[in-house]
């Protein structure tokens, strides 16, 4: 068990420093109030998470360590809306449509309605 957090957390620490630094440099080169850097940072997991995979599932069958360390430390870290889209295009590829746009519209509906509800929430405490 040790071992698992070993890993979870080193992956964790380079895919929170990853996220920091090429979120501020994609919104220091965008400027603006548009959050580029979140947008970089997700479409870069994006590109990641599905490289990663495509390799692992093609090639290589990586220990249960390696998959702690790069897809749930790391990428955990990085960004989880990759593996939303992930889990997403996993609906698409099994044709169950209406259950990928469930899953989109419904995640980013009810993200948004729960942000501004814990805002609120919050503002009252």
């Amino acid at each position: 068990m040790l071992t698992k957090i070993l890993y979870l957390s080193l992956g964790g620490a380079a895919g929170t420093l990853s996220r920091y630094f090429l979120s501020g440099v994609a919104q220091r080169m965008a400027g603006g109030s548009f959050p580029a850097g979140t947008f970089a940072v997700n479409m870069a997991g994006c590109l990641l998470f599905g490289a990663v995979w495509g390799f692992f599932e093609n090639r290589l069958l990586p220990g249960s360590e390696v998959r702690l360390l790069v897809l749930t430390g790391f990428m955990g870290a990085f960004t989880t809306f990759s593996t939303y889209m992930f889990e997403t295009a996993n609906l698409v590829k099994s044709a169950q449509m209406a259950m990928a746009l469930v899953n989109v519209v419904g995640q980013s509906v009810a993200g948004l309605a729960l942000v501004l509800t814990g805002i609120a929430l919050g503002r009252l405490l």
